[in-house]
């Protein structure tokens, strides 16, 4: 498997689903502007989209991956597929418990999230309202379980697309709701509730012929206590525990900024979803992207004790992470006005919210390749199944960048959330780095000191050109011209892309430098 060529063709799919994702974004901003009902939406989704995070896809995904490869490369099929019955029991009964109790604790949940009295509960028409949508939204942790599972197995076969794609429907049901559905509901802000619980169930549905194709399609058991018995499901959920932290460590400083930024300017929650949604864009096109091709091919590396081609598949993806994750953080930086303003700058969304939602944005940008970075190194230490050095990190990043918090956010408003998130991931990297270093797992090949040279020289000269180009034009006045302000946009994005690689061609990169084929 050419692992470049994959690489591509995942990331083709991820581009489709974050520009789907973008589009949702803009008619959401230009349907709902920045106000309290956004907040409230915002805030609702975010209860079960962390859960989400905690239980189907991050901790769930590192700790399932690398046992289910264990089991492809050394017990066989009919093994391989009871356990996959097993896990999918086990996940499936879990998390529709959890959505049961959920839906009961919604009230105290929001009224936590949202900042209590002094947060969201100053309008109580908009807390009611996050009520409403985060019961009606609390079952997509159940689909979304299945997802994962279907993911992790489907990845294990070196089937990407299929998981790659599969967002782009979530996507297009909160397109189609902001387009017709908004004119239905009361308050219209329910309608993309309603998209969520749908998203979920097209989610579900895409997985199973692919799951048919390959004959791993999972039996769920009615007795919820029949995949506890399996000893790699026990294995597996005594590495998920710790994992549900150090996967999730981000996300749960974002629940916890979404509860500080409920307390600031009303409109603070929705400016730092917004930034959030674009810094997700390269993050999910590269980060998510080798993350998705690593960690299988890590895993079948360890299980096999090819030590040597464990550490070169790692050092391939730092290297491609830095080339291409160091233009996107300087580029976002440079065109975080013009990116805010082409996107959303519509209907209800107005020239104040740019400015709101474009210094979050900046924010952010100061540790993206760190966010990147991270996505890249902790499948390092899950291919292996080593969960404690992760957990002892993402505990210490989580303490530093509440404490990160306390500096910035006094100083920065809104943009300090961001900020302390950016940097915090930062450290992360670098803790991860470094023990991945002292543990001898990764040696790195020669040549880094120059790579560094030559991507500082031409990242610096791209974003030269990005800042010189994004202020001689006014982007909010084109409001009236959108289709010219967003020819404008790529024409500046594309010529700083030429710019980066013609000069990285000049100082001697290759294409075929960076070529690489799973064994």
């Amino acid at each position: 498997m050419n692992l470049l060529k994959t690489l591509a063709a995942i990331s083709s799919m991820t581009m489709l689903s974050r520009v789907t994702g973008l589009l949702r974004e803009s008619l959401f901003a230009r349907a709902f502007g920045v106000s309290a009902y956004t907040d409230a939406f915002v805030i609702a989704f975010r209860i079960p989209n962390l859960l989400r995070r905690l239980f189907a896809e991050g901790a769930f995904a590192q700790a399932f991956v690398p046992i289910l490869s264990e089991y492809k490369t050394q017990y066989g099929e009919q093994a391989t597929k009871g356990l996959v019955d097993h896990v999918a029991t086990a996940l499936v009964w879990a998390t529709v418990l959890t959505s049961v109790a959920g839906i009961v604790a919604t009230p105290v949940l929001v009224l936590w999230i949202s900042g209590g009295p002094t947060g969201l509960a100053k309008d109580p028409g908009a807390l009611d309202a996050s009520v409403w949508m985060t019961r009606l939204m609390f079952p997509y942790i159940a689909c979304m379980s299945f997802v994962a599972l279907a993911g992790g197995v489907l990845n294990t076969w070196r089937q990407f697309k299929i998981p790659a794609f599969t967002p782009v429907l979530l996507n297009v049901a909160f397109i189609l709701a902001s387009l017709f559905l908004t004119r239905h509901m009361q308050p219209r802000i329910y309608a993309m509730a309603v998209a969520v619980f749908v998203g979920g169930l097209l989610q579900v549905a895409i997985q199973i012929p692919a799951l048919i194709k390959i004959g791993m399609l999972p039996r769920i058991s009615i007795n919820p206590l029949t995949g506890l018995r399996d000893p790699g499901v026990r294995r597996m959920l005594r590495k998920m525990g710790p994992a549900v932290f150090a996967v999730s460590a981000a996300q749960i400083s974002l629940m916890i900024n979404t509860s500080i930024a409920s307390k600031l300017v009303a409109g603070s929650v929705s400016a730092l979803q917004y930034a959030d949604r674009l810094m997700e864009f390269p993050t999910a096109l590269l980060g998510v992207a080798l993350g998705t091709i690593l960690l299988p091919s890590l895993s079948k590396a360890s299980a096999e004790g090819d030590s040597g081609e464990y550490s070169a598949l790692l050092d391939w993806g730092l290297r491609l992470t830095f080339l291409l994750a160091l233009p996107a953080a300087v580029g976002m930086a440079a065109l975080a006005e013009p990116l805010i303003a082409t996107l959303f700058h519509y209907g209800a969304f107005n020239s104040a919210a740019i400015a709101s939602s474009a210094l979050p944005l900046t924010a952010y940008s100061a540790g993206l390749v760190g966010i990147i970075l991270v996505k890249t190194l902790a499948p390092a230490f899950y291919a292996r199944q080593d969960i404690r050095t992760p957990v002892k990190i993402a505990i210490g990043v989580l303490v530093a960048t509440q404490l990160m918090n306390l500096l910035f956010v006094p100083m920065m408003a809104v943009a300090g959330l961001a900020l302390s998130i950016g940097l915090g991931a930062c450290l992360n990297a670098g803790f991860l780095y470094t023990g991945l270093r002292r543990a001898g797992i990764y040696l790195p090949r020669p040549g880094w000191g120059g790579f560094f040279a030559r991507l500082a020289v031409a990242a610096a000269l791209m974003g030269a050109l990005c800042w010189y180009a994004a202020g001689r034009i006014a982007w909010a006045a084109m409001q009236a011209h959108p289709w010219m302000r967003g020819g404008l946009l790529l024409l500046i994005i594309g010529a700083s892309a030429i710019v980066y690689f013609a000069v990285l061609f000049g100082l001697g990169f290759r294409l075929g430098d960076f070529k690489r084929r799973a064994k």
